[in-house]
């Protein structure tokens, strides 16, 4: 079983660069595993699907879209679920990453000045590694995931990765794709 207090923000720069990421057993847990799935979910920057509802709601621009505004608030409210894989261990080592320049938040405020949705993940050349996402408010995740995809091009990456496919990413025109072929888009990202 890996240790914490060997993880730390060289190790996990180094785990990205090769296709695995740590998920720990809970929010209070000691205890975490490397995780390298034989299907990669990944959504490509140019096939990012916007549904006529949210086409809308980011025209209406109902929140007000920062990065690197609030990390740790953004990593606490992922962490908030009932069942989570982010433990405060998690939370301690990514901040420090950010703090480093290797991991961004993007935040969506409402009109009141409240943390209502957003996402991190981890940067490394040009690949982003897609970590976690939350949302109080509706559309708020998919708004700040519109906002990742739109500087994502803009700064020239190749890769955003969604480690896994949930049905809401499929929604937002996530894929799966083979290790191999991961494992390729990653190399050609890093290089």
């Amino acid at each position: 079983m890996p240790d914490y207090r060997d993880l730390t923000p060289a190790i996990l720069l180094k785990a990205y660069s090769i296709g695995i990421f740590p998920m720990a057993y809970g929010r209070h847990s000691g205890e975490f595993d490397w995780i390298e799935p034989p299907k990669r979910g990944i959504i490509p920057l140019d096939g990012l699907h916007i549904s006529r509802s949210l086409a809308k709601a980011i025209r209406q621009n109902p929140f007000t879209v920062t990065y690197n505004q609030a990390f740790p608030e953004v990593m606490e409210a992922c962490a908030s679920r009932e069942e989570t894989w982010i433990s405060d261990d998690i939370i301690r080592v990514y901040t420090e990453l950010h703090r480093q320049g290797f991991a961004d938040s993007i935040e969506c405020w409402d009109k009141d000045g409240m943390l209502v949705g957003g996402l991190y993940g981890v940067r490394l050349h040009h690949a982003f590694f897609g970590e976690s996402m939350f949302s109080r408010r509706t559309n708020a995740s998919k708004i700040a995931l519109y906002h990742l995809v739109e500087k994502l091009k803009k700064e020239g990456f190749m890769l955003l990765d969604t480690q896994f496919i949930t049905p809401h990413l499929a929604s937002l025109g996530g894929i799966e794709i083979p290790k191999s072929e991961y494992l390729a888009l990653l190399r050609k990202a890093l290089s």
